[in-house]
């Protein structure tokens, strides 16, 4: 799941963490924080809303809204915990809380859980936040990857459009790139596609799920790189494209997704794989008359799920083990996950809902910016291979992006690569072994 800052709402360490408590008090009731990272108007106006309307029907134990921001959120816990101030319900990623949870700074929430929140979220997304035999977060939005396409483009070329139950083939996919791609001088070429590599890691990790591969894999209680044919299909195609076909131009590789945007708008790019939440930014930032479209990630040949798998990290929300009130830390956890505020969190921040009954609200399966698309996704997402694999934060940033960002650019080959990511990563997941 990309994090992005508050915009206009982001909190200093020192205010967040002196607003943070372990259910104190309030006015003779208890009182919880929930450290919320919502940031789009939308979204901190549903968050706040939703506090508010348990303030109101629940009045014997009170939750307090915290603002936080993704961009400090890890360090601020790490603070926080330390001095046991932490909020007392905690909006996070599912990434981050293999070692807060592994640290036991959050609860287990195996036994907590009512059974009808259990029911509304599938099991998929639900190993999206447990390792070691515990639960540590509801999760509760997600973020598939997916093809936002210029349909002008594409259909003037000729090119039939893939669709959720019929998407194209990686090798399709390479096929259409070519096909739209013209060579001219300079910025006059026009590419098939634009790879935005700026942090390459958890694009390659959870693509390799779609052609079989995992890149990181649990054996014998131990987290082992593996980098063979299945793990790197993708990489290697990326990589072909760049340095080979020239159908997605080198400079791709050091953008962040929203910088292919302008080049996008221009016809300079035909395809941008992004998260589904750039739609947003596509719909609003768009040029009149512009005529976009949401298409599925390809798939791998002869992959598990028919290739349809991929690997995300949904956004959770957690209990301190802190907390002096578990149970009713858990309650507002269901009352903030009910079906209806599902839904209403997904459209304020353009993602999709893990619960099953949401995904199939009305408003979230509109052909209109591609939700329909989306929701068809939903039902393929499993747990990115990097969840639960201690150790990862440091082999993404000292091994895995210097060395993705070398063999995409042509610097190195695959079995430099292979090398770099496999020794230099099982030395990294060697040191943090219980």
């Amino acid at each position: 799941m990309r994090r992005r800052t508050v915009l206009g709402a982001a909190v200093a360490s020192a205010g967040l963490l002196s607003a943070c408590g372990t259910g104190g008090r309030d006015e003779g009731h208890p009182t919880l924080d929930f450290l919320s990272l919502a940031w789009q108007a939308e979204s901190v106006a549903a968050n706040k809303a939703l506090v508010a309307e348990w303030n109101r029907s629940r009045p014997a134990v009170r939750v307090r809204y915290v603002q936080g921001s993704w961009s400090t959120v890890h360090d601020q816990l790490l603070t926080s915990f330390a001095g046991d101030t932490a909020p007392d319900i905690i909006h996070d990623e599912a990434n981050d809380l293999t070692d807060f949870g592994h640290g036991g700074d959050l609860a287990d929430l195996s036994d907590l859980l009512p059974a009808d929140l259990r029911a509304r979220i599938p099991a998929a997304s639900w190993d999206t936040a447990r390792f070691r035999g515990g639960l540590y977060g509801v999760p509760f939005l997600q973020e598939p990857r997916v093809l936002i396409a210029d349909r002008a483009r594409l259909s003037g070329a000729g090119i039939t459009l893939p669709t959720a139950e019929q998407p194209w083939t990686w090798d399709e996919f390479e096929e259409a790139a070519k096909e739209l791609t013209r060579h001219g001088k300079g910025r006059e070429s026009r590419y098939g596609v634009v790879w935005a590599m700026k942090e390459p890691v958890n694009q390659t990790v959870n693509m390799a799920v779609t052609t079989g591969g995992r890149v990181i894999h649990r054996e014998d209680d131990r987290t082992r790189v593996r980098f063979d044919a299945a793990d790197s299909a993708v990489a290697e195609l990326i990589r072909r494209q760049v340095r080979d076909e020239r159908t997605a131009p080198a400079s791709g590789l050091g953008m962040g997704g929203g910088d292919t945007l302008p080049g996008f708008f221009a016809g300079r790019y035909a395809m941008v794989p992004l998260g589904f939440s750039y739609r947003q930014q596509v719909s609003q930032q768009a040029p009149e008359g512009f005529d976009w479209v949401t298409l599925p990630l390809p798939v791998g040949r002869g992959a598990p799920d028919g290739g349809h798998a991929q690997g995300v990290s949904p956004q959770t929300v957690s209990v301190s083990r802190a907390c002096r009130h578990k149970e009713a830390a858990v309650a507002f956890l269901a009352f903030l996950t009910r079906t209806a505020s599902l839904t209403r969190l997904a459209r304020g921040d353009w993602l999709l809902p893990t619960g099953t009954a949401s995904l199939r609200d009305p408003s979230l399966n509109t052909e209109k910016d591609g939700w329909r698309t989306g929701t068809r996704v939903a039902a393929h997402l499993v747990a990115s291979p990097a969840l639960g694999a201690r150790g990862y934060p440091e082999w993404k940033d000292k091994v895995a992006t210097p060395a993705l960002q070398q063999y995409y650019s042509g610097a190195i080959g695959l079995d430099a690569l292979r090398t770099k990511l496999v020794r230099d990563g099982n030395r990294v997941f060697d040191r943090y072994r219980d």
